[in-house]
């Protein structure tokens, strides 16, 4: 199935109008989309008031993965403090699948870049997370979510990765890079949770609580959602905070988490968000926009500059001796991330001799 290229928001208008009873539409607001997305999308404001959401499927793919996040939120929905959408109406498409209807949720995208350290928006975001990852996976099994354990995942990403060398866009240097720390297989010991398959700033609103503080109020885009790697959701994360923020984050996230996260999370995050390029790469390509493919091209080569760089410095503060504050540093001047590794282990009490890095832990 394709998304008529007509379809736009008096269109989709009309069909938020069949899909929930004694909705009148009164005004409709488009939300541009990118050539790559899943779904035409639009708000809409009825006589009463009231403000939806409609999300009409532009693929086959799109439309099964709606009606599957429809049934994992509605389950959701009565286990998270979070707001989440819950479908509220269905309409048929003329092309085959359905277009969803469900509340407009209150609050505001968050902006993670400027997320600060200490008490408040920064702890309450890994606490929130911190939440969903708790959840039981027999929920999502229920939903039809998919389930992968460590193994498994870790299978995935190799073939990521073999995907991503044919394509010829991506350096030879980062290839070896990412080769090297999936075939570290202590980095991959940990147990599967629930999660939403990746967290971006649009996806969480924020709002105030009663004593008037920034709170995370809900959670949007559960599309992806499946039983994973807990890294998935923090790849923009750690991506966007400074090391202060992190700390904080990583802080409220493993005291509230029922399992201590292990040691290498924050690892997987940061190549998980490494790897996000080449799948945005990759989606642009299938999608013929080869100017958006160019540009996570250039992306994936800038950020093969800044690695080797790092390893670079690296390599040279070992061969003068420098000592480890030196060689920290280095590494802060020049962008490296080998300290997130003790950002998680202050978080979570963790030493470098901890037992449970070695032991391997897994679901399917």
């Amino acid at each position: 199935m394709n998304s008529p290229a007509d379809r736009g928001p008096l269109a989709l208008a009309a069909l938020a109008s069949a899909a929930v009873s004694g909705l009148d539409p009164v005004s409709v607001e488009e939300v541009r989309t990118g050539p790559t997305s899943r779904y035409d999308v639009a708000f809409v404001q009825d006589a009463e008031h009231r403000r939806w959401v409609i999300r009409s499927p532009r693929t086959a793919a799109a439309s099964a993965q709606l009606e599957q996040a429809a049934t994992l939120t509605h389950l959701v929905a009565r286990r998270l403090r979070q707001s989440v959408p819950v479908v509220k109406g269905w309409v048929a498409l003329p092309e085959g699948g359905r277009a969803a209807v469900y509340p407009y949720l209150t609050g505001r995208p968050v902006e993670l870049d400027l997320l600060t350290p200490g008490p408040g928006l920064t702890a309450s975001l890994g606490r929130a997370l911190a939440t969903v990852h708790n959840l039981d996976p027999a929920i999502f099994d229920e939903a039809g979510s998919v389930s992968y354990d460590a193994e498994t995942y870790r299978t995935r990403r190799l073939a990521d990765l073999d995907r991503a060398a044919a394509t010829g866009r991506v350096p030879t240097g980062l290839l070896q890079r990412w080769e090297n720390q999936l075939e570290d297989v202590g980095r991959w010991r940990f147990s599967s949770v629930p999660t939403l398959g990746g967290v971006e700033g649009d996806q969480v609103l924020v709002g105030e609580d009663e004593p008037g503080e920034l709170v995370v109020k809900g959670f949007l885009g559960w599309e992806d959602a499946r039983v994973a790697d807990a890294a998935d959701d923090l790849a923009e994360i750690v991506a966007a905070l400074d090391e202060e923020s992190l700390d904080t984050f990583l802080e409220a996230y493993a005291h509230t988490r029922s399992e201590r996260p292990d040691a290498h999370l924050v690892d997987r995050a940061r190549l998980a968000h490494e790897m996000s390029l080449v799948r945005s790469m990759m989606a642009a390509v299938a999608a013929g926009d080869l100017d958006a493919a160019e540009d996570q091209a250039s992306a994936l080569r800038r950020l093969d500059e800044e690695t080797s760089a790092q390893e670079l410095a690296g390599a040279l503060a070992r061969a003068t001796g420098e000592t480890d504050e030196d060689a920290g540093a280095l590494a802060r001047a020049t962008g490296e991330t080998d300290e997130d590794a003790g950002a998680l282990a202050r978080a979570t009490g963790e030493t470098d001799e901890d037992p449970s890095d070695v032991e391997p832990e897994g679901r399917r």
